[in-house]
């Protein structure tokens, strides 16, 4: 016989730290609110746990996904007791606690910019095989998110990405990065990381090597900042040449194979409007450098180019890129289209040229692409984004735009809209 005695109905609210092993393996950055006071991390900022600044973000609270189980249980002789509770994966519960506990960071959110080369000159044939350049390196605002995670485990980085075709291995230049600082300092950090990709690859635009730069910079944010800026740009330097440039400020004279950095006071407007179109093909930079002859490049002395620039701004003859006649050879319709750019520009473009190995092209001047973008079936799969170029302060990484991340006048190649729907 069923008591008439009036229920006692208790909802039990699961810790925040709760969540199925289904999230946690669905979702890189479950997050988990430990109630304790704001955490400083290196910069000396205090944060609250669901908040903003600069480019450190907290993930708000997390919780279970999985559907409330119903349990009766007496409670007396006169009540009995509804508890409605979470079934929550104990273990994981377990390793989330330990994180809290010895990690006075937990989550970290960086913005990983990109860069454009405004002037390439190739110097000369190294020994080592590598060639000499000297190079006016700027960081734009078109950047990848990248999300960083303390595993519990202790044993292996776990990367995610929303493309596909991006290797998630120690292949990815994040993974060297981390591997490279753990050898560099004896930390035993390992982390989950998702990137965010809106750099597209084989651009010329140095999106790995920013990623590299970031995920340095981000491991030492969670080691307590046990090294400078200027030991992580000399260790970088073994992960790619290109990658000991994103620890200027921003812009930087880079020569040697693009290692050696000396950091400028930003030449141009930060303000500058530019477009960036990239056909769906890439340029192999080692096929691009192969096709390279010495004697057919410019013969201006870079130094000039650089004073040219800083004293009276962009200009055609200034933005020379030396490896834009192998790069046209190897993707004879990246010729074609810059010449397209300039002609339909009517001037609003002060100089349009390549970046890096291709197979990107700048205009600078104006944030529009030229109208056959959109009209011409040739060129309806291209990448195409507004951009500006970007600077950071001492000690601060470089800040995601606040107005918006990357402002793309069309839509993305096919392979990143697909993963992002």
């Amino acid at each position: 016989m069923v008591s008439s005695a009036p229920l006692s109905v208790q909802r039990l609210i699961p810790c925040p730290k709760m969540a199925s092993s289904h999230v946690l393996s669905y979702h890189l950055f479950p997050s988990h609110s430990t109630g304790k006071k704001p955490r400083e991390f290196c910069g000396g900022v205090a944060l609250p746990s669901n908040s903003r600044h600069g480019s450190c973000y907290f993930a708000p609270e997390r919780s279970s996904k999985r559907s409330p189980s119903l349990r009766i249980m007496a409670s007396g002789p006169s009540r009995r007791q509804v508890e409605i509770v979470y079934d929550p994966d104990e273990r994981i519960n377990r390793l989330a606690d330990e994180v809290d506990k010895n990690a006075g960071l937990s989550r970290l959110s960086l913005f990983s910019p990109c860069k454009i080369n405004v002037f390439l000159r190739i110097t000369g044939k190294r020994e080592d095989g590598f060639h000499d350049l000297a190079s006016l390196f700027h960081v734009i605002n078109l950047g990848d998110t990248i999300k960083f995670s303390l595993s519990p485990t202790k044993t292996k980085d776990r990367l995610s990405t929303n493309v596909q075709g991006v290797p998630l291995d120690d292949r990815n230049l994040i993974i060297k990065a981390l591997n490279l600082y753990r050898k560099k300092t004896g930390t035993d950090n390992f982390f989950w990381i998702h990137l965010d990709k809106k750099v597209p690859t084989g651009a010329g635009l140095g999106g790995g090597s920013s990623n590299a730069a970031t995920a340095l910079w981000a491991a030492n944010q969670f080691s307590g900042c046990l090294a400078s800026e200027k030991e992580l740009q000399e260790w970088s330097g073994e992960i790619g040449s290109d990658v000991p440039f994103f620890f200027s400020h921003g812009a930087a004279y880079c020569t040697g194979r693009g290692e050696v950095v000396q950091d400028i006071p930003c030449p141009l407007p930060l303000d500058l409007p530019m477009v960036l179109v990239k056909p769906q093909e890439a340029c192999s930079t080692a096929e691009v450098y192969k096709r390279l002859r010495l004697d057919q490049t410019s013969s201006i002395d870079p130094l000039t180019l650089l004073k040219e620039i800083t004293q009276n701004g962009i200009s055609q003859d200034f933005c020379i890129n030396d490896l834009e006649p192998p790069a046209f050879d190897v993707l004879p319709s990246l010729k074609r289209l810059k010449k397209r750019i300039i002609a339909a520009s009517r001037g609003d473009y002060k100089a349009v040229f390549m970046s890096g190995s291709g197979s990107t092209i700048v205009g600078i001047g104006s944030p529009e692409p030229p109208s056959f973008v959109y009209n011409d079936d040739e060129y309806k799969d291209v990448f195409v984004s507004e951009a500006s170029f970007l600077s950071r302060q001492e000690n601060q990484w470089y800040a995601e735009p606040i107005t918006a991340t990357a402002s793309f006048s069309k839509d993305l190649p096919p392979e990143v809209t697909s993963s992002l729907r």
